[in-house]
């Protein structure tokens, strides 16, 4: 070595899970997890009390065999048990694995397997979900009931596997468990995707990792929580970590507010009312189902600072209605089971004045790439693109938060020389604000030219008799492909297809407004509350949907 050369003075401290805990314990041990009980008292627990359980909880699932780097799953809503899952797992050396409790039973037997999970965590009321794959999980040497609600339907698996009361676990342990010193690079938790294209694919996350994002979660340019704050987590804890929320809670003292199975506008609007949420989180479906319920109903949104939005595209009316009906700001952000997701959040730029139409402009778009994130746009050649908003691509990434691999799976497809593919196609301009207008297998090629499904979808969401929208290609002998308009209109509302193209002939180039129309009660979510697109496309080409023509 150069006798010259200076290197760092600073510590090699590792980031990890038990770090978080460490820090939201002793620094912010009187902040709380409230989960809300749909009428009665709301369940307190303090920071403290999180990580004592934690800790019992580590000791009880040391002493059923669990080990450095086996998974540990959870079949849970958001709440306080979910909350000390995810710390205690981590922390003791094991794999926290969030199971989507929405999942057809197929894919959550493969999921199981795939992971290999060693325990599984349950709500008592999620019992007769899990019970339908009770023959198909092998890997299981244990169950963990929290509630005292029915678990008979698990003690049918044909392993004998036991069924066990997280309630009891618990008290027969003490608190002061040694966490072990963990490597930052080691598993912490996994989650599989929703698995729109293929078999769900696992996600691992590493300790520093998900420090890392936490990190970024407190950062005014994402969710910008602080020891103020009240977090309403409406995104599951069963995917990607809800937002990284929990983490990022820890580390700022921020209080959660968890809804548990009371997922309907009604009890989370209570929610909100009743503990006075500074900021809430959902997917676009949830915040649309809010709207609709306040149209009947006198709602108290006032202590809400924000809101955030993700998982996908939210309408410009959706902003724009909630703003002036509640005075509360969505802020759209994007992401990806592969990002841990946070990649951007829109806020716009300084001087932008807030409600106006420029600032909707600025919010509609997908995003601002966030410190700790690198991205690019690439051609089909794989040629990277100019950031001029205007060259569209598929937008790639890469950081110390994108995975680099999936679990069991190489998938090299899905990875270019160091980035992620995320499958969206978009633009990025000269500021780093991207704007996703399609995933790579929606995108409707038309005679030639493409034709954007999302930007379709936005503006008929904006027509007052449309609740939901959703696009796809069809093929057409002439142009290759066309637009397919599903629409569900609102309870009580009317339009035809006719006047719905009307609506659109003076926002888009008239070539794009659709000919074809076929009208819905409801568009397909996915698991995690997105529009699903596969049945629709199913749908069309076995002849099961009523199609209507109107001439362009």
């Amino acid at each position: 070595m150069n006798p010259s050369m200076i290197t760092s003075t600073m510590q090699d401290f590792p980031l990890t899970v038990a770090a978080i805990l460490r820090h939201g314990a002793r620094v912010f041990g009187g902040s709380e997890c409230v989960t809300w009980t749909g009428g009665g008292t709301p369940r307190r627990a303090t920071f403290a009390e999180v990580a004592a359980n934690a800790e019992r909880l580590a000791a009880a699932l040391a002493r059923l065999g669990v080990r450095e780097g086996e998974p540990v799953a959870t079949f849970a809503w958001n709440n306080q048990e979910h909350l000390e899952a995810y710390f205690a797992v981590p922390c003791m050396g094991a794999v926290l694995h969030t199971l989507n409790i929405r999942l057809f039973p197929e894919q959550l037997a493969h999921i199981i397997n795939h992971a290999g999970d060693k325990v599984v965590i349950v709500d008592d009321t999620l019992v007769p979900l899990l019970a339908r794959v009770i023959g198909e999980i092998p890997t299981v040497e244990a169950f963990i009931v929290v509630g005292d609600g029915d678990a008979s339907a698990l003690e049918a698996n044909p392993t004998g596997a036991p069924v066990l009361r997280y309630r009891d676990l618990l008290a027969a342990e003490e608190p002061g468990y040694a966490w072990p010193e963990v490597d930052e690079r080691s598993a912490a938790s996994m989650c599989y995707t929703s698995g729109t294209t293929g078999d769900p694919k696992g996600v691992v996350y590493s300790h520093r990792s998900t420090f890392l994002h936490a990190m970024a979660v407190m950062s005014a340019s994402l969710v910008g929580i602080t020891e103020a704050d009240r977090v309403l987590a409406i995104v599951p804890m069963f995917h990607v970590n809800a937002w990284g929320l929990p983490y990022g809670a820890f580390l700022s003292g921020a209080t959660l507010h968890m809804p548990g199975p009371f997922m309907q506008p009604e009890h989370l609007t209570r929610f909100v009312a009743a503990e006075r949420s500074t900021l809430a989180s959902a997917v676009p479906t949830i915040w649309n189902a809010i709207l609709g319920y306040g149209e009947d109903h006198e709602l108290d949104l006032s202590s809400l600072r924000a809101g955030t939005s993700g998982g996908a595209a939210a309408p410009r009316v959706l902003l724009e209605r909630f703003e002036e009906r509640y005075g509360l700001r969505i802020i759209q952000g994007w992401g990806m089971t592969e990002t841990s997701p946070l990649g951007g959040m829109a806020f716009p730029p300084p001087g932008v004045e807030p409600g106006t139409a420029e600032d909707l402009d600025w919010r509609t778009k997908s995003g601002r790439v966030t410190a700790g994130v690198e991205m690019r746009i690439v051609d089909a050649s794989g040629a990277e693109l100019p950031w001029d908003g205007e060259a569209v691509g598929e937008i790639e990434v890469r950081g110390p938060w994108i995975t680099g691999s999936y679990h069991r799976d190489p998938a090299p497809d899905k990875f270019d020389g160091g980035w992620l593919r995320t499958g969206d196609i978009g633009t990025i301009d000269g500021r780093g604000y991207f704007q996703i207008t399609d995933r790579a297998k929606d995108v409707i090629k038309s005679g030639g030219e493409w034709i954007s499904s999302v930007e379709l979808e936005n503006h008929l969401m904006a027509h007052p008799a449309v609740a939901e929208a959703a696009v796809i290609g069809i093929p057409d002998p002439r142009w290759d492909e066309r637009p397919l308009a599903c629409v569900v209109l609102r309870p009580g509302a009317a339009a035809t297809a006719a006047e719905l193209a009307g609506f659109l002939a003076g926002k888009v180039a008239r070539w794009q407004v659709p000919e074809y129309w076929t009208f819905m009660d409801e568009i397909p979510k996915t698991t995690v509350g997105k529009f699903d697109k596969k049945p629709l496309r199913t749908g069309h080409r076995n002849a099961e949907l009523k199609i209507e023509h109107v001439d362009r």
